[in-house]
């Protein structure tokens, strides 16, 4: 049960080293992401200090609302292993630990994409027409859907029909 919700197998491998593999692969995948949204976040609090973001109107605000508050949810979400991990650390719980880490990190990866997208908006919104911001941030938001969606589904079709 574990195998399949966990992914693949390698052979001779015990139970307990996939768990363990599986633990660091995550927590690799959280270390590249944990960063690189923490800082977005940073960027994103010191927008409404800046002179000029209060002269934008009230769509701009609200969408600056909206991007910071995803934004920490994000961070939230990608920490969230760490307190984790020390409340049940010990506790024979390392499957349980690795499903839910999973978990959290597929919704910070949701709403990373939410704060990319909403800082793209905010930021063209001032150099562009408004409408053309929303269809280039709409374009933006279909390329992270290819290549976060689209693509892993379809090598995995195709392993499954190879397999």
């Amino acid at each position: 049960m574990i195998t399949e919700a966990l992914g693949y197998e390698r052979n001779g491998e015990g139970s307990g080293e996939r768990l363990d593999r599986h633990w660091a692969e995550l927590l690799q995948e959280l270390r590249l992401v944990q960063t690189g949204t923490q800082i977005l976040f940073a960027f994103l609090l010191g927008i409404a200090f800046q002179t000029r973001f209060h002269l934008t109107d009230s769509f701009t605000h609200v969408v600056y609302a909206c991007t910071l508050v995803a934004s920490a949810l994000a961070v939230a979400l990608f920490l969230a292993p760490v307190p984790l991990h020390r409340k049940l650390y010990q506790r024979g719980l390392r499957d349980r630990l690795i499903t839910i880490t999973d978990a959290l990190a597929r919704a910070g990866l949701t709403l990373l994409v939410v704060s990319v997208c909403g800082g793209m908006l905010i930021a063209l919104d001032v150099v562009l027409r408004r409408s053309l911001a929303i269809a280039v941030v709409a374009g933006v938001l279909i390329w992270f859907g290819t290549f976060w969606l689209v693509l892993p589904a379809y090598v995995g079709s195709r392993r499954r029909a190879g397999s």
